[in-house]
């Protein structure tokens, strides 16, 4: 069962029912207990950074997570699910992350006509390296996948980069280490391509 965390985050349904499209038995919820019992537990997010962990701490979920990230079952960060895992972000000053990863969130610069929020498709460069890119398996080189986002990933550590984005500077689009995954775009939204990475993450032992 796929367990995916409710903290009244924007794109929670629309990641069920993808989930649901793969046959997937998902379960959307708050409860500790049963994110502790699930096979796999997705962090979904759309929205502001400082919000979203409020959320998450008011509802009691950040030792839960830090407990399943650290617990060896494959768990996955999306959009703000992926930023949330990180130290901090440049959208809300003073604000810690759940720092299960090194890293911090920065403000996509403006200019060259690029406009912000990034919002669109965009083509992906998969780094497979020591056996990483798990959610990437049979995906082709330079997809296009679905962004909706004004901030973007710098990893301390790039080794656990699995996917890049070029919008005026390199965005992190993906990471992995070991059993936690995250991707800054939107796989429920990324047609045959991301139902094919959320196969390959619920195929995952």
């Amino acid at each position: 069962m796929i367990a995916i965390i409710d903290y009244d985050a924007g794109n929670i349904r629309s990641v069920e029912k993808a989930f649901v499209s793969l046959g997937q038995e998902v379960a959307v919820t708050r409860d500790a207990g049963v994110l502790r019992s699930a096979d796999k537990v997705v962090l979904p997010g759309v929205g502001n950074f400082g919000d979203c962990m409020q959320n998450l701490e008011k509802f009691g979920l950040v030792p839960v997570i830090r407990e399943i990230a650290s617990g060896g079952r494959p768990f996955l960060g999306i959009c703000v699910g992926l930023q949330l895992l990180f130290e901090e972000s440049e959208e809300s000053p003073g604000v810690k992350g759940l720092g299960i990863l090194k890293g911090r969130i920065l403000r996509i610069p403006e200019g060259g006509g690029r406009k912000i929020p990034h919002m669109g498709w965009n083509s992906i460069h998969l780094i497979r390296q020591n056996g990483s890119g798990r959610l990437f398996r049979g995906i082709p080189e330079q997809s296009y996948v679905y962004f909706v986002h004004s901030y973007y990933l710098k990893a301390a550590d790039e080794s656990i980069v699995t996917a890049t984005a070029e919008y005026g500077v390199t965005i992190h689009a993906s990471v992995e280490k070991d059993n936690v995954f995250a991707t800054q775009f939107h796989p429920e939204k990324s047609s045959d391509t991301g139902l094919a990475i959320l196969r390959n993450f619920a195929e995952l032992s």
